[in-house]
């Protein structure tokens, strides 16, 4: 979930909406017909060239309208007007740790935000990221650390050990630009701060230390340059879970204290007033960060969890109710480490991704094998890849041959033969033979690094259910808290009721009031469901998208590429002599030899493939979508298309007719071989179905999916031959573009939810109209993992059942999780108004039932091999 918040310069709330676009510099041709001086030396100029004049006097004016009014002037526009302009804000994305609650985040959030100087707050929970732009002259960094750690938060280098570069930035002219630039380094995985200072034109970054060619990258696409400075390695080593977690100790002496006391009360072994001390001690430990985290949040004027246990604890010990005190104490605290714990094992479930490429590569210069950093390679390098390594960065072979296993990208469980020419992935794991592998892109714009990437950018995005939920709690705190209070004054005061028994229900109520199981419901199961589907060769791009693909009941296909391997293949070679089909194959192959028609193309493959011998022939013409010709002994031969024999040659094909046309019916391409005025022989081609096709059809069917249609721009004999094939699956046949985007829509009128499945190029329009947009074979697709809802990252159909079941899965968990939220939440306010739980039950329900929703929504982490044996758990 990403919730934002955002002040002015008082400190006054208001509500923000931020749109990412690239700031527009001026132009070179603005600049050459202007005379008048622009001295850009010092940055109080303030300039925003993102479309706003300066409001602050008149002075100001936009480079975007007046340069272009003005692109002849020869008036002067010194900028030296003698008005003080703000510095201009810093912006940072920082780590955090110990965030472990939808509702905390936003309160984090809105106490953060309220600090004067603050202008701008945003938490993204599901990624446990801060990004936060303040006035450094009215609150510095170290104040903003201080409200987080008092609210009993911290900020971290995420358990590793990082490296702090400071890159000169070349063409940031206005404080804008500077924010945006921030927001688009701060998104990237391996980077862990940002901070932007725009008037020294510095941008200090911690990352893991293989960030900074995609740091320069993104610089360069913000429209800037980046030189880096230096780089420092912290020495901060990955610490045990104590010394990460604040709450462990005080929690395990919190629970020691209340286990002696309440043992030794029970036993008769302590007196009531030495077990009332012990009590005390366990409250007093394990409450003092709760207590000070509380009282934070209440001056940043927002009522936490923290700030409610606490008066249930006090509230408690005041009515003389010790051991319920120190039992809410201990409970909350211990609910509070599990769900840290839990949480941050959901958010590394991506993170390990991280760790799958390797941090050096072995590159040859100049005649020279050199181990290099692989932030140091450069495009066009030959990295060495040794049998049982695994590969530096994406690229393409040079030499050599080997079975690369490809899991961590595509999913697939099966090692991929791989020869020269192939395309090969950073993470992935070299088996057999030795490899050279020629550079094709740098480290922060790798596969691997995309995908790690977006995929962190698609855990941040809401989900639809995320909408009530949100609702939901906006409205529900605030009532239960005024119930509560009206619980303790109103049966005293007006009906003269026992004041102790209803303010200790009072004390149940606020117990109850945070909403923490239902606001985390669906963020933990979308993390889970996102990185599981990413780990196994599925990038899904975001919560609603998850939501939308387990909702289906119809999915489109695209024929050619999809449920054909879009390769096509010789079927059949039949000889019209007489002899052996050989001789028609060979004669064939020495014509197409010359051709790089994909039907030629499979033509000489056959040939080679059975061994059949050609030569060459001379004298060749290709006839542009009619066929080709070249000669033989002086003898010339002809292939192609039936109909140009007919037409164009006069080659009589009554004798051969019936051939054709029966193979045509069988949604085969017919290519006839000549000589002179004869047929000699008949070549069909057909793109063939994919060996799974008709198991993944059967699959989806088996998941709820009742609808299948393939769409297809090839001929109806052929739709009909490959829906024979695949079980007689619906059609539709002769289909340009447009008509695949009609076809979409009269399907998304009957139907709940479709998705289209194609390449993510040439069905672009289809996939743009269906409910999910589905590409396969995206790992070697730019176009595609951009612009797909779902990207299968293998050329596998097997993995769309698999995405199909995850993201049931995942709807079913969700919809679990806040039914049982809401559940549990009626249950205990019928019983505290019965009179029937105790506080230490309450507390229970409530931590309680928030671990049972993570760890149900864990249960998506699970791997792909129990969600394909069965779509119900």
């Amino acid at each position: 979930m990403s919730m934002r918040a955002t002040t002015d310069g008082s400190g006054q709330r208001q509500g923000e909406l931020e749109h990412e676009g690239s700031t527009k510099p001026v132009s070179a041709s603005d600049k050459a017909c202007c005379s008048h001086s622009h001295p850009h030396e010092a940055p109080e100029h303030g300039h925003d060239h993102d479309h706003h004049a300066h409001s602050q006097h008149g002075g100001g004016h936009d480079h975007d309208s007046d340069h272009a009014s003005h692109s002849c002037c020869d008036h002067s526009h010194d900028h030296g007007h003698g008005h003080d302009h703000p510095a201009a804000p810093t912006s940072q994305t920082v780590m955090l740790t110990g965030l472990h609650c939808g509702d905390c985040a936003s309160k984090l959030e809105k106490a953060v935000a309220g600090l004067e100087g603050v202008t701008h707050a945003e938490v993204t929970f599901a990624t446990s990221k801060m990004n936060i732009r303040y006035d450094e002259t009215k609150c510095g960094y170290d104040r903003i650390v201080g409200q987080i750690r008092n609210l009993g938060y911290d900020v971290s280098d995420s358990g590793s050990a990082p490296i702090q570069s400071v890159f000169r930035i070349e063409g940031m002219d206005c404080a804008d630009c500077a924010q945006k630039l921030e927001k688009k380094i701060g998104v990237l995985p391996a980077v862990t701060r940002v901070s932007v200072n725009f008037g020294a034109a510095k941008m200090t970054v911690e990352h893991d230390g293989s960030a900074v060619v995609g740091i320069v990258n993104a610089v360069k696409m913000a429209g800037y340059t980046a030189a880096e400075e230096q780089g420092i390695r912290s020495q901060a080593a990955e610490q045990p879970l104590w010394k990460r977690n604040k709450k462990v100790v005080p929690t395990a002496l919190a629970g020691l204290l209340f286990a002696a006391a309440w043992a030794g009360e029970g036993t008769g072994i302590l007196t009531e007033r030495l077990a009332v001390v012990l009590y005390a001690v366990s409250i007093a430990v394990g409450g003092y960060r709760i207590a000070k985290s509380g009282l934070y949040g209440l001056k940043a004027r927002t009522v936490g969890m923290d700030f409610l246990m606490t008066i249930a604890a006090v509230g408690a010990a005041l009515i003389g109710e010790w051991s319920e005190g120190a039992a809410v104490v201990f409970l909350f605290s211990l609910g509070e480490t599990l769900e840290a714990y839990t949480m941050d094992r959901t958010r590394r479930s991506i993170r390990g991704l991280m760790d799958l490429a390797p941090k050096t590569a072995l590159v040859r210069r100049d005649g020279e094998e050199l181990h290099v950093p692989v932030e140091q390679l450069r495009i066009g390098d030959t990295i060495l890849v040794k049998p049982g390594e695994k590969i530096a960065m994406d690229g393409v072979i040079e030499a050599g041959q080997s079975a690369v296993n490809q899991a961590p990208i595509t999913g697939e469980s099966i090692p991929v033969e791989k020869h020269q020419g192939d395309e090969v992935y950073a993470g992935t794991i070299n088996e057999q033979g030795s490899l050279e592998v020629r550079v094709t892109k740098l480290a922060g714009d790798n596969t691997l690094s995309r995908i790690i990437h977006m995929v962190e950018e698609a855990q941040a995005q809401k989900a639809p259910s995320q909408r009530f939920v949100d609702l939901f709690a906006k409205y529900y705190t605030p009532a239960v808290i005024a119930i509560a209070v009206g619980i303790a004054l109103i049966p005293p005061l007006a009906l003269g009721q026992p004041f102790e028994v209803w303010f200790y229900r009072a004390l149940m109520m606020l117990v109850v009031s945070c909403p923490c199981a239902l606001v985390i419901s669906t963020p933990v199961s979308i993390v889970a469901a996102i990185g599981n589907a990413a780990r196994n060769g599925v990038l899904i791009k975001g919560g609603a998208h998850l939501e939308r693909l387990g909702a289906i009941t119809a999915i489109a296909f695209d024929k050619t590429g999809t449920l054909t391997a879009g390769v096509p293949q010789v079927t059949r070679v039949v000889s019209f002599r007489g002899d052996d089909a050989s001789g028609v194959l060979a004669l064939a192959a020495g014509i197409e030899i010359h051709s790089e028609h994909p039907l030629a193309q499979a033509i000489v493959r056959k040939a080679e493939s059975e061994g059949v011998p050609f030569r060459r022939g001379a004298d060749f013409v290709s006839t542009t979508g009619n066929g080709a010709q070249a000669s033989f002994d002086g003898q010339m031969y002809y292939i192609g298309k039936p109909k140009w024999f007919q037409t164009s040659l006069g080659v009589s094909l009554e004798s051969v007719q019936s051939a054709i046309g029966a193979s045509e019916q069988e949604g085969q391409t017919v290519m006839l071989l000549g000589g002179g005025d004869t047929v000699i022989g008949m070549i069909t081609v057909a793109d063939q179905v994919r060996d799974n096709a008709k198991s993944v059809i059967g699959q989806l069917r088996s998941s709820g999916v009742r609808n299948i249609v393939m769409l297809t721009g090839d001929n109806q004999g052929t739709a009909k031959a490959v829906s024979d094939k695949l079980g007689g699956i619906t059609y539709k046949a002769e289909l340009l573009p447009g008509d695949k985007v009609s076809a979409m829509q009269e399907m998304m009128r009957t139907e709940r939810g479709t998705a289209m499945v194609g390449d993510g190029v040439n069905d672009a329009p289809a996939l743009a109209t269906a409910t999910v947009g589905i590409a396969m074979g995206a790992a070697g697709t730019d176009t595609a993992l951009e612009t797909a809802d779902v990207a299968l990252m293998a050329d596998d159909l097997s993995k769309l059942p698999y995405a199909v079941r995850l993201s049931r899965k995942a709807l079913r968990i969700i919809k679990q999780n806040i039914a049982f939220s809401l559940i549990v939440k009626a249950v205990f306010l019928l019983l505290i108004f019965t009179g029937s739980s105790t506080l230490w039950m309450a507390v229970l329900a409530d931590t309680g039932s928030s671990l049972i929703v993570i760890a149900n929504g864990m249960r998506l982490l699970r791997r792909t091999r129990a969600l394909a044996d069965t779509d119900e758990e």
